[in-house]
């Protein structure tokens, strides 16, 4: 089978300043909360190693069977500027795609917009990528509403 690739920018705007919001990001215990596609799902952290060359591996998937393992290897963290990594998917012991992502916020003391760049290629056909990119757009749906219970008075 060839590669497919693709690429896709996404956008969001979220209630908190940079530095907050890189921590929802950034920090393991913060993606665990909103990095699937939809709640149905959980994502597991295996290893974290969260530093420019440190690479971490979780599980992924429905929550009964989180089928799904990532490998991440971090390039960039540009506090609370940037971050760059490759993510790349693993499914019955065979990577079905990598991908290329880049944060970059921009924002001021009660607002930021996170901007999302990702570039895939798929080992396993050209529906993969679609399912990326919809799993991308769920799982940042979830951060604005995660963003705005972090955020939400108590």
């Amino acid at each position: 089978m060839g590669t497919d690739t693709s690429s896709f920018d996404m956008q969001r705007n979220m209630p908190l300043p940079p530095a907050k919001l890189w921590e929802l990001l950034i920090f393991p215990a913060h993606r665990e909360k909103w990095g699937v596609p939809d709640p149905s799902m959980v994502l597991e952290m295996e290893n974290v190693d969260t530093r420019v060359g440190g690479l971490e591996r979780h599980r992924c998937g429905p929550k009964d069977n989180p089928e799904f393992i990532a490998e991440t290897r971090w390039y960039d963290l540009t506090v609370p500027e940037r971050a760059v990594f490759t993510e790349t998917l693993i499914f019955g012991g065979e990577a079905v795609a990598t991908s290329l992502v880049t944060y970059a916020l921009s924002g001021d003391d009660t607002s930021t917009q996170l901007f999302v760049t990702v570039a895939a290629s798929s080992f396993s056909g050209p529906e993969t990528l679609d399912e990326m990119q919809a799993g991308w757009g769920g799982g940042l749906d979830l951060l604005v509403q995660y963003a705005g219970q972090i955020h939400a008075p108590s």
